[in-house]
């Protein structure tokens, strides 16, 4: 069955969702965008996406023009159109059609898309056995140049790091920053355990304020789990009990293998699965 996209008001069959080649989202990457989760036919941390959706979208002056409860209504059509039950949704708002030029207030109005669909980023079975990575040469955008917290369509810069970790054979690679501490990983945010303590590099050092990473802290703390947020090296990573990495497609996925050194054993670690199944609970329900 065709997909119905959501794309400027209203759902419409998926060879009929096109944009114009000269919407600056196209051009320039211009625009900003949301990845949720769906768990049991419902919409999971919606309200954290959208609040995350609109400061992105607040600091590129991009006008939105829909309120968040009109955003939130038609997130929940585009699911239930599609009848998705557990999936993906990918939420865009591009600047627009405009000029050829970089000027964006040229666009007259932004355009709004909703994808709901399936998706898997790891199987299953390499999720349950861990995931090998490299430290990546590309370093994270300075944060003077692109906010961090911004969830912007130009992905550049994570890109030319996955291209490291596929070259070497891995799905992941671990970014630093400029001062040489770890930002986050291309698509998802980077923990570690030591000493039974879970340690998480702050947001200022150049990662994305992530959702999934936000409930995964709750979660620890729930569990008496001490949390802190602190810089982080490459030798912590080399030297941890446990690395994780956490998002909205990876969910929660052990890290057995940094730089050829092994990690916890060439296993996930206690911690790793325990956060995982806690998380898994809480996305389906089963815990508050």
């Amino acid at each position: 069955m065709a997909l119905k996209i959501w794309i400027n008001g209203s759902l419409v069959d998926e060879s009929n969702a096109k944009v114009s080649v000269f919407d600056h989202g196209l051009l320039y990457g211009d625009g900003v965008f949301e990845g949720i989760r769906v768990y049991s036919s419902k919409i999971f941390e919606l309200d954290a996406h959208l609040k995350r959706l609109y400061e992105s979208a607040k600091v590129l002056r991009l006008n939105i023009g829909m309120t968040p409860q009109e955003l939130t209504e038609a997130t929940v059509q585009t699911v239930k159109a599609n009848n998705v039950a557990n999936g993906y949704i990918r939420l865009v708002v591009t600047r627009g059609i405009g000029s050829l030029g970089i000027n964006p207030f040229n666009c007259e109005k932004p355009q709004i898309i909703i994808i709901a669909d399936s998706i898997q980023l790891y199987p299953a079975e390499l999720c349950e056995a861990g995931i090998r990575v490299i430290s990546a040469c590309t370093i994270r955008n300075h944060p003077l140049a692109i906010p961090p917290q911004v969830k912007s369509l130009n992905y550049l810069n994570n890109i030319l790091a996955k291209i490291e970790a596929l070259d070497a054979g891995v799905p992941e690679a671990i970014m630093f920053n400029h001062e040489g501490f770890v930002a986050e990983a291309t698509g998802d945010n980077v923990f570690i355990v030591k000493n039974a303590v879970i340690y998480a590099p702050p947001i200022q050092a150049g990662s994305l304020e992530g959702v999934t990473r936000a409930v995964v802290m709750r979660l620890a703390k729930r569990e008496g789990i001490e949390t802190i947020e602190k810089n982080l090296t490459r030798f912590d990573l080399y030297v941890a009990d446990e690395l994780f990495l956490t998002g909205t497609a990876a969910e929660v996925v052990g890290v057995i293998e940094i730089d050829g050194r092994p990690i916890s054993g060439g296993k996930p670690g206690p911690v790793t699965q325990l956060l995982r199944k806690k998380f898994f609970d809480y996305a389906h329900g089963r815990s508050k």
